[in-house]
């Protein structure tokens, strides 16, 4: 029964370390994007400062998620804290879209809108070398975290909502960074700043579109939703094939967390068992599931009656 506790545990340590590496490349790469965009005037690539600012601050909130997420269950949290993680998860989206997202549209219409200066092309070389370098860091967060997805054994309930958020905002941040430099360069070449606008619009409408995709999934977790479909129909098929069981009336399920999950089931038991032998084999029956889905850590089977017409 500890053994799914402790590979969670495992994988969560990896996620951490996965989050550290982003924020700490996030939190260098904001710093120069803001100082490149000042110096240069760049609205696409202050547009990138904010970016890297929303970022960071989305990855205070997994590393949050991460921790609150395995606190024990108590009296008034009996099954636990594992949604903590997808909350978390859904202030990391709002992050996106407010602060990254917003900035972003603001710098772009601030730039069609003003009267166009002659900006200096040493500073506009400057920023291209500060998104050179961010496009490194950022390229690097992000095959550490494929890779780590990649490695993550299969799970029934669902990926992590934390490791996903970070995969999405470092591919974000790579698109951002590419956007960027090609408005910058286009804005050299031609000297029309509506190439830099645009770049500046579009990568806002890039983080509105990922925190809004972030925002769906984590909201679905939270509100409460089901077991992958085919670990439904596995475990329907295994209630099934027990020779107690008569007929299975509903199934329900629902993720409680990353390796957790309620599983209750309304079944109709063959004509003849006493009370005493009730007993073993509800046990035995939740016992079979747990071995088989060691993520089923709170399983209620309701044993009922079900009338024939029902079943026909």
């Amino acid at each position: 029964m500890t053994e799914p506790k402790k590979s969670g545990n495992a994988e969560d340590r990896k996620t951490r370390l996965t989050v550290l590496v982003a924020l700490s490349a996030n939190l260098v790469i904001a710093v120069a994007k803001a100082i490149g965009g000042l110096i240069a005037g760049s609205p696409a690539l202050l547009s990138e400062a904010a970016h890297s600012v929303a970022d960071s601050l989305n990855e205070v909130f997994l590393l949050a998620a991460l921790h609150r997420s395995r606190r024990p269950a108590d009296r008034q949290h009996p099954f636990g804290y594992g949604k903590e993680r997808f909350f978390w998860s859904l202030l990391a989206a709002v992050g996106i879209f407010v602060m990254g997202g917003c900035f972003s549209f603001f710098q772009g219409f601030e730039a069609l809108t003003t009267p166009a200066s002659k900006e200096s092309h040493t500073g506009y070389v400057v920023g291209l070398v500060v998104l050179g370098v961010a496009l490194l860091a950022e390229g690097a967060s992000l095959i550490r975290a494929v890779l780590q997805v990649r490695a993550q054994p299969g799970k029934g309930i669902g990926s992590d909502p934390a490791l996903r958020t970070v995969l999405a905002e470092d591919s974000t941040a790579v698109l951002g960074v590419l956007l960027a430099a090609g408005g910058m360069v286009l804005h050299m070449v031609t000297g029309n700043i509506v190439w830099e606008a645009s770049a500046s619009l579009a990568i806002g409408a890039l983080l509105v579109y990922v925190a809004f995709r972030l925002g769906k999934s984590a909201r679905a977790q939270l509100i409460g939703e089901a077991v992958d479909p085919e670990l439904r129909r596995g475990i329907l098929e295994l209630l099934d094939s027990q020779p107690e069981i008569d007929y299975v009336a509903s199934l329900y399920t629902m993720v409680l967390g990353m390796d957790s999950t309620l599983v209750a089931a309304r079944v109709d038991l063959t004509p003849g068992i006493d009370s005493e032998r009730l007993e073993l084999v509800s046990e035995r029956i939740k016992e079979s599931i747990q071995d088989a889905w060691p993520e089923a850590d709170q399983i209620f089977l309701d044993v009922v009656e079900v009338p024939q017409r029902v079943r026909d």
